[in-house]
């Protein structure tokens, strides 16, 4: 399985938090990181964005369908991530896509990178905008997460 953590592009501040939009510098990391995607990503993707406006902003940059999920909100976490995903095998929501791209918030994209990398969950920090690209294999009988490519809005744009 193929997994793609994106954190939503750089949002405005204030309240209510769901309901931050994407600056004018958001919207094109947002545009810049779709079109990298575009490129590179598997085909069969299914796209899981979280309810907050700039998620949704952000996975709207694709031009592609995607799916809004509640549990993917600003207070999720690891655990309630892998869930929605079913990793590694995926989920029966999943059947036929290759990958899963998550689009969604600190820290919990940051705790799931960590927690599938090293084993535990950690705050490690997702750039704004930025797409961390894992899969998992297995060599010598053992599951294995591998970290494919960590692209920041900055490289793309």
């Amino acid at each position: 399985m193929e997994l793609l953590l994106w954190r939503h592009a750089e949002a405005a501040e204030g309240t209510p938090d769901l309901k931050r939009k994407l600056t004018a510098r958001g919207e094109r990391q947002a545009r810049h990181m779709a079109e990298w995607l575009a490129l590179h990503a598997p085909k069969k993707l299914r796209i899981l964005a979280s309810p907050a406006l700039r998620c949704q902003q952000t996975a709207q940059a694709l031009g592609r369908p995607f799916t809004t999920d509640k549990r993917l909100n600003c207070e999720g976490n690891a655990s309630n991530l892998l869930a929605v995903i079913g990793w590694p095998e995926g989920s029966a929501a999943m059947a036929g896509s290759e990958a899963v791209l998550v689009v969604g918030h600190q820290p919990t994209l940051g705790q799931m990178a960590a927690l599938l990398l090293s084993g535990a969950e950690a705050d490690w920090v997702i750039k704004k905008g930025a797409v961390w690209w894992l899969s998992n294999r297995t060599r010598l009988n053992e599951m294995q997460t591998v970290l494919r490519a960590v692209i920041p809005p900055e490289f793309v744009g």
